[in-house]
This record gives C-alpha cells, sequence and structure tokens, in this order.
C-alpha cells in the first residue's frame, strides 16, 4: 500500500495498491514532487483521462525495485521521472522529433488498485503524486544523487519543458528581447532560461501584481501586468518594434493573440501552455502574411529528456542552473488538494511536495 492523490469526483488523499513489479517495470520511492497546472488540466476538462486517476507526473525518488529485463537503472539509483518516454522506433523518433512520439501525448494508463481493489489510472502513465510509484524503465532517467530533491523533482516537466522552449524550440540568442505571458512554474522556467541565454530585456507578464517578485527572483529584467495597454508597454521597452520572442505559457486564445502582437515583426511565437480544444485563436489573413511571424508550439520543450535531462541536472548540480525560484509552496501530500486551488486562481509557482 502506499498514500497517492486521486481525483474521482473530487481530489483526495488515501491508499492504493500499487501494480506488481514485472518485466521492464520498477518500483521508485518518490522524495519530492511537483503539482503542475496539467495535473489541473486532466481534471478540469482540457483534458481527457480516464478516472479515477492517480494525479501527477512530474517526480523524482529512488529506485527501490526494478523487475525481471529492467537494465536502466538499479535499485538505489537516483532518478527524475520522464512522462513521455519515446518509443525510438515511430516516424516521430526515427527523424529526430521524439517529443512528438507517437506513443506521447496519452493522458492516462491503467495501474494500480484503490482500497476497495478497484482499478485506478495513472497520469501520463506515472501517478508521481504519490510516496512510490511503479512505472516502466524507459520513465526513469538517472541523476546525480546529490541533486536537492525540490530541484530534481522539477527537471522532468517544469524545467524541460521551460527551458527546451528557450533553448530548442525558440533558439533564443544573447541579445534577443523576450517577453514571457504566464508566470507559473513554466513560465517562470523560461525566464530563467531566457536570461541564462543573454536576453535582454526580459519581460513578464502577469494578471497579478503577486507574480512581481517571482519573475524577478527568476530574473526578469522587467514586470507587466496584462491590461489593455500591455502591448504598447512591449513597444515601449524593446525600441518601438516589439520582442524578438513572445512565448505563451498559458494555453488561452486571448493570451496567444497578446503574444502575437507583443512580438516585433519577422519575431517569434512559441504557444507552451495548453489550452482547451474549443478556445479559438482568430489572426486575420492579411496580419499573418504582413507581420512575417512564426507562430508554434513547443511540446515538452522540443527536447529528447534523455539527453537533455541529465544536461539540465548537471547544470543545477554546478549551479549554473537554479531552480529554486520556482518553488513557491514546499507542501505535504496532504496539501496537494490545496496547491491545485491555487493553481485554479494563479497563485504561485510550483508547489513541491517533500517526501
Amino acid at each position: 500500500m502506499t498514500r497517492a492523490v486521486v481525483f474521482r469526483d473530487d481530489v483526495t488523499v488515501e491508499d492504493i495498491t500499487l501494480a506488481e513489479v514485472g518485466p521492464g517495470l520498477a518500483r521508485v520511492r518518490v522524495t519530492a514532487a511537483g503539482v503542475c497546472h496539467t495535473d489541473l488540466s486532466m481534471i478540469n476538462g482540457t483534458l481527457a483521462p480516464s478516472f479515477p486517476l492517480v494525479l501527477g507526473h512530474e517526480a523524482a525518488g529512488v529506485v527501490e525495485e526494478v523487475g525481471p529485463g529492467v537494465t536502466r537503472a538499479r535499485p538505489g539509483d537516483h532518478v527524475a521521472l520522464n512522462w513521455s518516454p519515446a518509443c525510438r522506433t515511430c516516424w516521430y523518433c526515427a527523424h529526430g522529433e521524439p517529443w512528438i512520439c507517437e506513443t506521447s501525448g496519452i493522458p492516462s494508463f491503467p495501474g494500480g488498485f484503490a482500497g476497495d481493489g478497484s482499478p485506478l489510472n495513472l497520469t501520463l502513465g506515472l501517478g508521481s503524486l504519490a510516496e512510490q510509484v511503479v512505472v516502466r524503465e524507459e520513465a526513469l532517467i538517472g541523476i546525480p544523487k546529490g541533486l536537492p530533491a525540490e530541484q530534481a523533482a522539477l527537471l522532468g516537466c517544469a524545467a524541460l519543458t521551460g527551458v527546451g522552449a528557450v533553448q530548442n524550440t525558440a533558439g533564443v540568442r544573447t541579445g534577443d528581447s523576450v517577453v514571457v505571458l504566464g508566470l507559473g512554474g513554466v513560465g517562470l522556467s523560461v525566464v530563467l532560461a531566457a536570461r541564462a541565454a543573454g536576453a535582454d530585456p526580459v519581460i513578464a507578464v502577469d494578471l497579478t501584481e503577486a507574480k512581481r517578485p517571482l519573475a524577478l527572483a527568476a530574473g526578469a529584467t522587467d514586470f507587466l501586468l496584462s491590461d489593455d495597454a500591455l502591448v504598447k508597454a512591449i513597444r515601449v521597452r524593446t525600441g518601438g518594434r516589439g520582442a524578438d520572442h513572445a512565448f505563451e505559457c498559458v494555453g488561452r486564445s486571448a493570451s496567444i493573440t497578446a503574444a502575437w502582437k507583443s512580438a516585433r515583426r519577422g519575431g517569434r511565437v512559441t504557444v507552451v501552455g495548453i489550452g482547451k480544444r474549443d478556445d479559438v485563436v482568430g489572426l486575420s489573413a492579411l496580419d499573418i502574411f504582413h507581420s512575417a511571424r512564426t507562430l508554434r508550439s513547443s511540446v515538452y520543450g522540443s527536447a529528447d529528456p534523455d539527453r537533455d535531462l541529465p544536461a539540465l541536472a548537471d547544470a543545477v548540480l554546478s549551479g549554473a542552473l537554479d531552480l529554486t525560484p520556482l518553488i513557491s509552496h514546499r507542501i505535504s501530500l496532504d496539501d496537494v488538494p490545496d496547491a491545485l486551488d491555487r493553481l485554479a486562481r494563479g497563485e504561485g509557482a510550483r508547489s513541491v511536495v517533500l517526501f
């Protein structure tokens, strides 16, 4: 038995039974787990998983047991969990795009049992808001043992998504101007990465003044509230042109449109947030032609986690990358329902469960 966060009609913390550690599987004792906006998307109708659902997909831990045939890890290894392990055989993987592997993006997989013996489903095959998990070995990525657990937990989602969006998808260079709309854990990770890339200015935007200190701690040079004067204020700070790069980290048509208008002619707009199917973005055909802007999404930071996550871990361990500005709340498993409520209200950054 292990304690886990489960959603049926409401979010509860309860005892569950994990799957057996069979061939190709491993049991991991979770040391820290982040509460991500995607967890909220699983329960608010944005995504369509199967229920009842064990929440969580961003975590780090220590391998406790491995099944027959497992070669990626041994008991005692410290690992971060990868919610989208690539198959390495499909067309996309073969063409160097493992982040859109044909096996990725499935919201939930069957796994484990509730206290009454009924079957459960696991968010993105992990269900990592739990004391322990049983996962496929492909989801395990080794990390240094000296890495602080609370930062290690963020490597598998917030950090890899945000840093990857800057480095891999957008290709931000020294001296580029950047605007970031939406300052949750991923948005703040984009701010961190943009500053590390030498961007200047880095303009952070959110709906609430409470995000200002978080943005500045992450390295933003400017903080703006999102209002009707936003685009003008961004142009004032970017030579009248607009930003070279605009990152949308909310997943709403209104903020995607604002990001589009905030970018200069020829600029790049990168959508990182996950939006709803019926939330349609409207752009005029003339504007698309005349602005010469590029609009694209960044799925999982356009990253290969097997390659990029260990590099991020080394950067954190060396001090080159500090993820602590992303963490606004350190909580227990019992506090996760409140953390999800904060996410729904747009408050704070990452809440990290420490075990």
